[in-house]
C-alpha cells in the first residue's frame, strides 16, 4: 500500500488531491488522505466580498467531503503540529499520519514585518473567520457612530484604514467604497462623514500592474471618494491610529493589515530549506531539495523557472499548475515513469475594485492586453468559474451566478442589477419588448393615413343614425383590417367583422353623449377635436410603443397603453384580443423598465431630483 498524503485544503491542494484520484482511481493499493484543520475550502480571493457584505458567508466556502464525494480521497479533519520527514509521519495533538509520498500546500498567514502593534491592533482578511469578523466589525462601527454625540469620536468611528495597497487591499477597499452607500442608508449616516483610506509604503498601488492600469484603478477609486496615501512609512499601529511616521497619525475606529504574507505557521517551523519568507525551496519537479518524497504546491512554493529572476508568483494560477506537475510526478514515482519539470506560463493578474469595477493584464507570457471595466471584471468571473468546474463542477458554478448575479444587492455587480432574480421584471422583459412593438408597429402603420389626411377618421366609428349601429356604418366606410386600437367598424363587411368586446349599457350611453357632444357635427360630420384626437391616439401608440421598448418611464408608458385600450373599448370598437393587450399593460406598470432598460440609468437620477424638491420632502412623497 502506498500512502499519498496532501496536506492542506486550499486552491493547490484541492486541485492536486482531485488530480491524484483521477489518475489512481481503480489502484486499490494506493490511498489518498486530504488533511485539513476546517471542513471546507475557502476561497482566498473572494474574502472581501464577505467583508463588505456583497455576498453571504456561504459563498466562498466550499465543503471538502463534498468536493471528494465518491471519490478515492479521504478527508481528515485535524490540525498537523509537526512533521518527522525522517519517520515519514504527521503528527497532531491527537494522531499520526504516515506516508510514502507527502504534497505541503498548507498556504500562508500575514506578516507584520516587526511593525509594532501591528498584529495585536489591526485586523486581517486571510481566513474565512478574519472575513466574518471584519464584517461584524464594519457594521458596528457604523451602528457605534449612529449613536455617537461627540464628533471627533464619530469620525474616528467612521474612519477605516486598509495598510497595503497590493491586490487583497485595493480589494477590500473597493468593496468598502461600494458598501459604504447601503450603511449610511441603513444608519442614517451621511456618505460624506465616512473616511476611506488605503496606505502603502510602496511608491504606487498595485505595483505589478502596467501605469495605465494603475491610473485607471486610482482614478476609480478617487471617484469613489477613497484616499491614497503612498510612499509613506507605516512606524506602528495602535487600537485607534496608524502611525505614518513624519506624517503623524491617522486617527481610525477600524485598521485593516494586508500588506504581506509568509508560510504558514507549521512551515515556518519545519527542518527544510526556506527562503522568501518561510516559502519551502524545491527543485524543478517542485520536490523539496531536502526530501524526494516531499513535494510542495501553490503559495509554499519557492522555486525560480530557468530564465526568471524571481520566483513563482503566490498565486491561484501558480497553484493550478503546480497541482497538475505534482500529481504527474507523483504517479512517475509509484510507477517508475518520467518526471516533468515546472514550466509554469502565467496569462496574467487581475483585480476587482468593488463589484462593479477592475482592472486586468491578461494573455500569453509573451503578449498581453490591459483591460478595465466590464471586460476585466467579465474575465474575472470566467476564470473563476472555470476553477469552479475543477473544483466541484456545475453545482458551485450556478451558486456563484446566484451570489454574483442574481442575487446582489445595491447593484453590486458588473452587470448592475440587470439580472437580479429578486426581482421579477428580468422575467417581463420580453413581454415589454412585445407588447412595446406591437403598439408601436401599429402607430406607425396609421401614421401614414393621418399624414396623408388627417380628417379622414377611422378611429371614430361614424355617428348612428336612425338606428343603424355605428359598427354596421363602419363597414361602408371603412375597408381597414381590425387590430388591438382600431375599430370593431373598420371590415370590408358584416360577414368579416370581428366581433367586439361588449360594453356596458350605462357605459355606451355616457361615451355617446360625449362623442355627440365633442366629436360630431350637427349634419353627423366629425369636429376639429376629433381630427386632434385621432392624431393624438395615434402619436400615442408610436411614443408608447417606443418607450416600452426601451425601457424607459415604462410605468407611466404602460399606463398609457391601458388608457388607449379602454378609450377603443368604450368606444365599442375593440376586438377580444384587446384583453391581453390591457394584461401585458398592468403587468409591466411596476418597474419593467429597470431590467435591461433606461429606466435602471435614468431613474435613479430622477429619484434624487425628485426628494430636494421642497413640497416632496415635505410630504414625504417618495419611495426610497
Amino acid at each position: 500500500m502506498k500512502r499519498i498524503v496532501v496536506l492542506g485544503g486550499g486552491y493547490g491542494g484541492v486541485l492536486t488531491a482531485k488530480k491524484l484520484a483521477k489518475k489512481f482511481k481503480k489502484d486499490a493499493d494506493i490511498s489518498i488522505t486530504l488533511i485539513d484543520k476546517k471542513p471546507y475550502h475557502t476561497m482566498l480571493t473572494e474574502l472581501h466580498e464577505v467583508a463588505a457584505c456583497r455576498v453571504p458567508e456561504e459563498a466562498v466556502k466550499i465543503d471538502l467531503k463534498q468536493v471528494f464525494a465518491g471519490r478515492k480521497v479521504d478527508v481528515v479533519l485535524d490540525e498537523i503540529t509537526n512533521i518527522d520527514f525522517q519517520g515519514r509521519k504527521l503528527e497532531s495533538k491527537r494522531s499520526t499520519y504516515a506516508y510514502d509520498y507527502l504534497v505541503v500546500g498548507t498556504g500562508c498567514k500575514p506578516t507584520f514585518f516587526g511593525i509594532p502593534g501591528a498584529e495585536e491592533h489591526a485586523f486581517t482578511l486571510w481566513s474565512f473567520e478574519d472575513a466574518v469578523r471584519l464584517k461584524l466589525q464594519v457594521r458596528q462601527m457604523f451602528r457605534d457612530a449612529a449613536l455617537e454625540t461627540d464628533p471627533e469620536k464619530r469620525r474616528t468611528l467612521l474612519t477605516f484604514v486598509v495598510v497595503g495597497a497590493g491586490f487583497t487591499g485595493i480589494e477590500l477597499i473597493g468593496e468598502l467604497a461600494e458598501y459604504r452607500e447601503e450603511l449610511c442608508r441603513e444608519f442614517h449616516i451621511d456618505e460624506s462623514e465616512v473616511r476611506l483610506v488605503v496606505a502603502d509604503m510602496a511608491p504606487k498601488i498595485l505595483p505589478i500592474l502596467p501605469d495605465s492600469l494603475i491610473r485607471k484603478s486610482e482614478r476609480y477609486l478617487r471617484k469613489r471618494n477613497v484616499e491614497i496615501i503612498t510612499g509613506t512609512q507605516i512606524t506602528g499601529v495602535r487600537e485607534d491610529a496608524v502611525c505614518l511616521g513624519e506624517s503623524g497619525e491617522l486617527k481610525a475606529g477600524t485598521i485593516v493589515w494586508t500588506a504581506g504574507v509568509e508560510g504558514s505557521e507549521l512551515v515556518g517551523k519545519l527542518d527544510v530549506r526556506q527562503q522568501g519568507r518561510k516559502r519551502i525551496v524545491t527543485n524543478d519537479k517542485l520536490q523539496s531539495v531536502d526530501h524526494e518524497n516531499v513535494y510542495v504546491v501553490g503559495d509554499n512554493i519557492f522555486y525560480i523557472p530557468e530564465g526568471e529572476e524571481r520566483p513563482v508568483p503566490q498565486m491561484v494560477e501558480n497553484a493550478e499548475h503546480s497541482a497538475g506537475l505534482i500529481a504527474h510526478n507523483i504517479e512517475a514515482d509509484i510507477r517508475k515513469g518520467r518526471h516533468k519539470s515546472y514550466k509554469p506560463s502565467f496569462h496574467g493578474t487581475m483585480v476587482c475594485i468593488g463589484g462593479r469595477y477592475g482592472v486586468a493584464y491578461i494573455g500569453t507570457p509573451k503578449t498581453k492586453v490591459k483591460l478595465s471595466g466590464f471586460f476585466a471584471m467579465f474575465c474575472k468571473h470566467f476564470i473563476n468559474i472555470v476553477y469552479f468546474l475543477q473544483v466541484l463542477g456545475f453545482h458551485k458554478v450556478w451558486n456563484y451566478a446566484m451570489h454574483e448575479f442574481f442575487h446582489v444587492n445595491n447593484r453590486r455587480s458588473f452587470v448592475g442589477g440587470h439580472l437580479a432574480k429578486r426581482s421579477p421584471n428580468f422575467w417581463l422583459f420580453p413581454l415589454r419588448l412585445f407588447v412595446g412593438y406591437m403598439w408601436l408597429s401599429q402607430g406607425l402603420d396609421k401614421l401614414g393615413k393621418v399624414w396623408k389626411d388627417p380628417t379622414n377618421i377611422f378611429l371614430i366609428p361614424p355617428k348612428a343614425v336612425d338606428g343603424t349601429t355605428a359598427a354596421s356604418q363602419a363597414i361602408d366606410s371603412v375597408t381597414q383590417t381590425v387590430d388591438a386600437s382600431s375599430a370593431a367598424s373598420a371590415v370590408e363587411s358584416a360577414a368579416t367583422a370581428v366581433k367586439a368586446l361588449p360594453v356596458p349599457g350605462f357605459i355606451e350611453q355616457m361615451v355617446k353623449w360625449s362623442m355627440d357632444t365633442f366629436f360630431y357635427t350637427a349634419d353627423g360630420g366629425y369636429t376639429t377635436l376629433a381630427v386632434i384626437f385621432q392624431t393624438g391616439m395615434v402619436l400615442g401608440e408610436i411614443v408608447f410603443g417606443a418607450l416600452l421598448i426601451l425601457g424607459l418611464f415604462t410605468a407611466v408608458s404602460s399606463i398609457g397603453t391601458i388608457a388607449m385600450g379602454l378609450m377603443i373599448w368604450t368606444s365599442g370598437m375593440a376586438p377580444y384580443e384587446m384583453l391581453w393587450y390591457l394584461a401585458g399593460g398592468v403587468a409591466l406598470i411596476g418597474g419593467s423598465g429597470s431590467t435591461l432598460g433606461l429606466d435602471y440609468y435614468v431613474l435613479p437620477h430622477l429619484q434624487r431630483w425628485w426628494k430636494r424638491i421642497p413640497v416632496v420632502k415635505r410630504w414625504y412623497l417618495y419611495t426610497k
